[in-house]
C-alpha cells in the first residue's frame, strides 16, 4: 500500500524505462512520501508478445486477417509465431543470447513483408557480428506482428505510440472524447488488466500519469477514467512533456471528467504539494503550483504556492525501483549506429543541468521553463549519482537526457569519472560548438562517452545565423573531426523547411551533408521537416520570420501551428530524396552521384565548391594557449631509463621516458634535467591528483630552472604525448 502510484502510460520505449517517474520516485524519497511507479507500456507489451497473448491475438482476429496478403501468411504461420514469441522476447531481453545462432541460420523465425528488406543485410551488418543480426532479424519478426495487429485488431497500436493521432494538434478535444466514449479496443483491456492488478495490489490515494508525448495521451486518458469509473475515491493527476508544451491554453471542462489535476513544468513541487491536499487530512491550507483543475463547473489555474522549485541539486538520485528492468527488451530496428542507441541496451538516464545553457534557437521552446530555467549541478554530485544509480540497477550506461550538455560540465564530470576510476559508457546531446576541442574530446573519450548527436539544423550558413544556432558550417566540420577522431560516434540532427529556405539552400544543405559522410567526420543523421512550434520564437513572432499561421480556436492541445510560407516553396517534396541519399551516405556508398539522381524533379546545381569542407578543416591550429587553460595527465606513469649521448667529443646525460598505452608504446627522450623535470610535473598534473595545475603555472615552473619554455612545450618531444594523455583544457 503506497500514497502515490506514478505511471508512464503506453507506449515510450521497449528498452528502457522513461526516467520521469524514476525522477519523481527519487525526489518524493526525500520527503519520505511513500510511492511506487510502474511502466504500464513494457508491462502490456509483454501480455500481448506471449505465447498465451498472441493465441488471443488470432483468435481476436480470426474473422479479419483476410484483408490483404501479408495478413494472411501470418494468420496461416500463427503456430510458429505462437512457438516462438516466448524465445524471442527472453533473448531479446538478454537473458538466452545462445538463441543468436538459431535465429541467423535460418527457417527459425516465420517471416513476412518486413524480412523482404533483408538484402543487404551483410552490408549493414557484416562488421556488427551475430547478436546484432540476429537481435534486428527478431525486430523484423515483432514489426510483423505489429503490422498484423494494426491491421486485423487495433490500428492504433504502436511499439513506441498509441492513438498519436489523437494527441497530435489536437486543438479540440471533441475527436479523443468521441474516442474515449467508444468500447475500449483489445489493447485497452490488456491495459486496463494490468492496471486494475496494479490498483487493487497498490491501493494509492493519487494515481500521477507522466505524458511524455502524444502517443501517450490517449492511453493516459482511457486509464483515468476506468480509475473514475471503478476506483472513485482515488484522485488522479497528469504532468509531463505533453501538457508542459500543449495544454498551457487548457479550457475544455470535460478533461476534468478524466483527470482531477493537471500540472505544468517541473513537477516535483506540484506533485507534493497534491500530496498534501490529497494524503493529508490535517491540512490547514490548500495550496497548488501551476495546477489546472475544475472549481465552481470552471477551469482554473492555480499557482498561488510561494515556495520555490526545488534546485536541481536537490531532488535526489532517480529511483528506479518498482520497474521491470530485467524485462525490458533490445531491439535494432534498422542499420544505423546511432539510431541503436536508442533502441538498444538499457541506460540510467540522467540530466547534468536543467534547461539549455544557450537558449536562443529560434526553432526550440525556449520561452518554456524547460528549457529557459538553466541550471548545472556540481560534477561531483552528478558523479555520485551516477555511482548509486550503478548500484541500485547493476547498469553502468549512462544517457544524459539534457537539450545540450555545457562542455564545461562535461570536462568536469569527465575528470571526476576518471579520477574515481569508475567504468562506464555514456552518450548525450550538445551543441557543436568550438569548446569541444580535440584535447577536450579525447578527455570525454577517456571517461567513457562513446556517442553525442547535436543540431546541424540547416547546413547554411546564412540560416544557422537565422536559427540563431551560434555555430558555423566550419565550425561543425572542426568539432565532428575532433570528436570523430576521438572514437565517439557523432549523430547529427538535420532539418529541411525552415522559414524563407530556398531551393537552393536545401541543395547545398544536402551537398554539405554529403561532404561531411565522404570525409568520415559524420556518421549518423536524420532529417526532419521544420515544424512550427507556439511557444518557440518563430511561434510567438511568425511575421518576422516570413510565415503566415493558421489560426484556431485554441481549447484542448496547442503545440504545433500550421502554416504558410510566404517563399510558396513546397518543401515536402525534398523528403524522400534527403532521407534516401543519407541512408547510402550513412552505408558509404554514393558519394558520386550527382545531386540530382536523388530527386525525380529538376533541382539547381549546387553552389559549394567540392572541397569546402576539407577547406574547414585544413586551418591551422593556433599554439596559442590561454594561461588559464588546465593541462591534465590521463596516461599512466612513464618508466624513466638514463643514457649518454655524445657527438663531436661531446657527452652529456639524457633520460628516456617511456609511456605505455592501451593501445601503443610512446618513447621521448630529454636533456636529464628538463626529463626528470617533466616526469615530476606528470606526477602533479596527473588526474588522480586533486590539484588544478593551468598552464601558466606550469610555465612559471619551467622557467625557475630553464629557458624557452614555448620552444620545449611545442616541440615535436611533447606534441607526442597529446595523442596519448598529455591534455590542454
Amino acid at each position: 500500500m503506497k500514497d502515490l502510484l506514478l505511471i508512464t502510460p503506453p507506449f515510450t520505449q521497449l528498452n528502457t524505462p522513461y526516467p520521469a517517474t524514476a525522477y519523481l520516485k527519487g525526489f518524493l524519497n526525500t520527503k519520505n512520501i511513500s510511492s511506487f511507479q510502474m511502466d504500464l507500456g513494457i508491462e502490456v507489451i509483454l501480455e500481448i508478445f506471449s505465447k498465451k497473448g498472441l493465441e488471443k491475438i488470432f483468435q481476436v482476429s480470426s474473422s479479419r486477417f483476410q484483408v490483404d496478403e501479408n495478413c494472411q501468411r501470418i494468420y496461416a504461420l500463427n503456430q510458429d509465431y505462437i512457438q516462438t514469441i516466448d524465445a524471442v522476447i527472453t533473448f531479446l531481453q538478454g537473458k538466452n543470447p545462445t538463441l543468436a545462432r538459431q535465429i541467423c541460420s535460418g527457417n527459425f523465425l516465420p517471416e513476412a513483408s518486413r524480412f523482404e528488406q533483408l538484402d543487404d543485410m551483410e552490408y549493414a551488418f557484416g562488421t556488427m557480428g551475430m547478436q546484432d543480426k540476429a537481435k534486428h532479424l527478431a525486430t523484423l519478426y515483432l514489426e510483423d506482428l505489429s503490422d498484423y495487429i494494426v491491421a486485423c485488431v487495433d490500428e492504433n497500436f504502436g511499439f513506441s505510440r498509441y492513438a498519436e493521432r489523437l494527441g497530435r494538434s489536437a486543438n479540440s478535444f471533441d475527436e479523443l472524447y468521441y474516442q474515449l466514449n467508444q468500447k475500449p479496443t483489445y489493447i485497452d483491456e490488456i491495459t486496463l488488466s494490468v492496471l486494475n492488478q496494479k490498483l487493487t495490489d497498490i491501493q494509492p490515494k493519487l494515481v500521477c500519469f507522466s505524458v511524455p508525448f502524444p502517443g501517450n495521451l490517449y492511453s493516459a486518458f482511457r486509464c483515468a477514467q476506468f480509475i473514475k469509473t471503478n476506483f472513485p475515491t482515488i484522485k488522479t493527476a497528469m504532468g509531463g512533456g505533453f501538457p508542459n508544451t500543449e495544454l498551457r491554453d487548457l479550457k475544455d471542462k470535460r478533461v476534468f471528467e478524466f483527470f482531477d489535476f493537471i500540472t505544468l513544468d517541473d513537477g516535483e513541487l506540484p506533485i507534493e504539494l497534491l500530496y498534501g491536499t490529497v494524503c493529508q487530512t490535517e491540512l490547514v491550507e490548500v495550496l497548488f503550483k501551476r495546477t489546472f483543475l475544475l472549481e465552481h463547473n470552471e477551469v482554473v489555474y492555480k499557482n498561488n504556492s510561494i515556495q520555490h522549485d526545488y534546485k536541481h541539486s536537490e531532488v535526489g538520485t532517480p529511483d528506479y525501483s518498482d520497474l521491470q528492468l530485467d524485462n525490458y527488451i533490445s531491439v535494432i530496428e534498422i542499420a544505423n549506429p546511432m539510431h541503436s542507441l536508442w533502441s538498444d541496451g538499457r541506460w540510467n538516464k540522467l540530466t547534468m543541468a536543467h534547461g539549455c545553457y544557450w537558449g536562443k534557437c529560434t526553432f526550440c521552446d525556449i520561452s518554456l521553463d524547460y528549457i529557459k530555467l538553466y541550471e548545472p549541478i556540481a560534477a561531483k554530485l552528478l558523479v555520485d549519482r551516477m555511482e548509486e544509480l550503478i548500484a541500485q540497477t547493476d547498469e553502468n550506461g549512462f544517457h544524459f537526457v539534457d537539450e545540450a550538455a555545457p562542455p564545461a560540465l562535461m570536462r568536469e564530470v569527465a575528470l571526476e569519472i576518471l579520477r574515481r576510476k569508475i567504468t562506464v559508457s555514456w552518450w548525450t546531446n550538445i551543441r557543436f560548438e568550438k569548446s569541444f576541442t580535440a584535447d577536450l574530446c579525447q578527455l570525454l573519450k577517456a571517461s567513457g562517452c562513446i556517442a553525442v548527436s547535436g543540431g546541424l539544423e540547416v547546413a547554411s550558413d546564412r540560416l544557422l545565423e537565422l536559427i540563431k544556432k551560434g555555430v558555423t558550417i566550419e565550425q561543425v566540420a572542426q568539432v565532428t573531426r575532433n570528436l570523430i577522431e576521438s572514437g565517439i560516434m557523432v549523430h547529427a540532427y538535420l532539418m529541411y523547411g525552415y522559414p524563407t529556405q530556398t531551393i537552393q539552400e536545401t541543395v547545398d544543405s544536402l551537398e554539405m551533408v554529403r561532404q561531411l559522410f565522404e570525409l568520415g567526420i559524420l556518421q549518423s543523421g536524420f532529417w526532419h521537416q521544420f515544424a512550427m512550434t507556439a511557444h518557440s520564437p518563430v511561434g510567438m513572432f511568425p511575421e518576422e520570420f516570413g510565415v503566415i499561421p493558421q489560426q484556431n480556436d485554441i481549447t484542448f492541445a496547442n503545440n504545433d501551428i500550421q502554416f504558410t510560407d510566404k517563399t510558396g516553396i513546397n518543401h515536402d517534396k525534398f523528403s524522400f530524396g534527403l532521407k534516401k541519399s543519407l541512408f547510402n551516405f550513412m552505408h558509404g556508398i554514393c558519394f558520386d552521384y550527382e545531386l540530382q539522381e536523388w530527386f525525380d524533379f529538376k533541382i539547381p546545381k549546387t553552389k559549394v565548391a567540392p572541397d569546402y569542407i576539407i577547406s574547414c578543416l585544413e586551418k591551422e591550429e593556433s599554439f596559442n594557449t590561454k594561461p588559464s587553460a588546465k593541462i591534465v595527465w590521463i596516461g599512466a606513469k612513464p618508466m624513466n631509463e638514463l643514457f649518454t649521448k655524445s657527438k663531436k667529443g661531446k657527452s652529456w646525460e639524457m633520460v628516456k621516458l617511456m609511456f605505455h598505452s592501451k593501445t601503443e608504446t610512446v618513447e621521448i627522450s630529454l636533456e636529464k634535467e628538463k626529463g626528470i623535470w617533466f616526469a615530476e610535473m606528470l606526477e602533479k598534473i596527473s588526474i588522480s591528483g586533486d590539484k588544478i595545475v593551468t598552464f601558466s603555472k606550469i610555465k612559471s615552473d619551467f622557467e625557475l630552472h630553464f629557458e624557452d619554455f614555448e620552444l620545449f612545450w611545442y616541440s615535436k618531444q611533447i606534441n607526442t604525448l597529446r595523442s596519448i594523455g598529455l591534455l590542454t583544457l
